[in-house]
């Protein structure tokens, strides 16, 4: 009897110690699971051990319970704020600092070229060459030098480099054409062209080597004047203009500046200006002397332009009839907006005048008036 009673001890001390296990093992694995609903239940008010095993809702922590008062836009919108404030001071730090530096620089700049145009002039050994300023106090002919440096640069830059830009004509025996002919090159002999494939070409106006051979000497001498840089124009002379038909040759440092334009000062030529013709297309260019000036159409680079023939008889014209002053020949023509069309007009109504007369002259020869046939007949008896 006892023996069975401690049988029946033992074996439920052990079924006890393996419930206990797996008690154990079912708590460790649902705990925080049966932590989290049993606080979700007091609200939904679900049976315990249905929520239990049914719901996977994570508990929620004490830190996060400010979330729900403040959301995640709003703080997303105060990061973004913060990052764009601190991106504005960066860039007002990186352009205060610039502007800093820039400033210093333009300081030692003006403060160098300052110096130099101020400080006296020395010779080859280092000795000070004295000038109008020299007798000054230190401080005013410092100041007196520097404007005065400044003035010739500015007059260096708005007048010509030089009071004559052409050398004085020449005298007997050598001969000195009675016209000088003053020639614009772009868009009048020449049409710039700018491509991707190729760049700046200059296009050669139709008929200008026949142009320059039938207006060069003895008539006229042909000088080429306009405001190109010399770098570009002495080339395309150069193979524009193979036998040496052109004379002279004026670019942008022989202009004047005025009013943000580079104008042709004919005061500067040391020729005559009642021989002087200049052809151009920009009015600007010869506002100066409108009185020489023959403006015609600007060239814009057709192949069928026949400007040049036209101009070529017109200024043949002038030569062979020898005028005194062009200046009154030009007037005329300026009252017209194309005085190579006008000119082109005159042209043919002289022709028929001259046809007219020739015709007159011819019937006048073969058919004699009756007093002259008469007065011939009485002088032969």
């Amino acid at each position: 009897m006892a023996k069975r009673a401690f049988d029946c001890f033992r074996l439920g001390t052990k079924f006890c110690s393996q419930i206990s296990r797996n008690s154990q093992s079912l708590y460790s694995s649902k705990s925080f699971s049966s932590i989290s609903l049993k606080k979700q239940d007091v609200y939904s008010k679900t049976s315990p051990i249905i929520s239990r095993f049914t719901s996977n809702t994570p508990p929620k922590a004490p830190w996060m319970e400010s979330d729900l008062k403040t959301p995640l836009s709003e703080f997303n919108k105060k990061q973004q704020h913060n990052d764009d404030q601190k991106s504005r001071d960066d860039s007002w730090r990186k352009m205060k600092y610039s502007l800093i530096a820039m400033g210093t620089a333009i300081g030692i700049c003006g403060g160098t070229a300052a110096y130099t145009l101020g400080r006296p002039k020395t010779d080859e050994e280092g000795n000070i060459v004295e000038d109008e300023f020299s007798k000054l106090p230190v401080v005013q002919q410092f100041f007196k030098r520097m404007f005065h440096e400044i003035e010739y640069y500015n007059k260096m830059i708005k007048e010509p480099s030089r009071d004559k830009l052409l050398p004085d004509p020449v005298k007997h025996p050598y001969f000195q054409p009675p016209y000088t002919l003053v020639l614009e090159m772009t868009d009048l002999l020449v049409h710039p062209e700018w491509t991707y494939q190729t760049g700046w070409r200059f296009k050669k106006r139709p008929g200008v080597d026949k142009f320059l051979e039938q207006v060069s000497a003895p008539n006229f001498e042909i000088v080429v004047y306009t405001a190109e840089q010399g770098l570009t124009v002495f080339p395309i002379l150069d193979s524009l203009d193979p036998n040496g038909y052109i004379m002279y040759r004026l670019v942008r440092d022989a202009t004047d500046f005025v009013d943000g334009h580079h104008v042709k000062n004919l005061d500067c030529l040391n020729r005559d200006l009642k021989k002087v013709i200049v052809v151009d297309w920009n009015s600007s260019s010869v506002k100066l002397h409108p009185t020489n000036a023959f403006l015609i159409p600007k060239w814009n680079g057709n192949d069928d332009d026949t400007t040049l023939v036209d101009l070529a008889a017109f200024l043949r014209t002038i030569a062979a009839n020898e005028v005194e002053d062009v200046r009154d020949v030009l007037a005329y023509y300026r009252e017209f907006e194309n005085p190579i069309e006008a000119f082109r007009e005159n042209q043919r109504r002289l022709l028929e005048q001259m046809e007219e007369r020739e015709k007159h002259n011819k019937d006048r020869k073969q058919n004699p008036p009756l007093t002259s046939r008469w007065a011939s007949s009485f002088l032969n008896r």
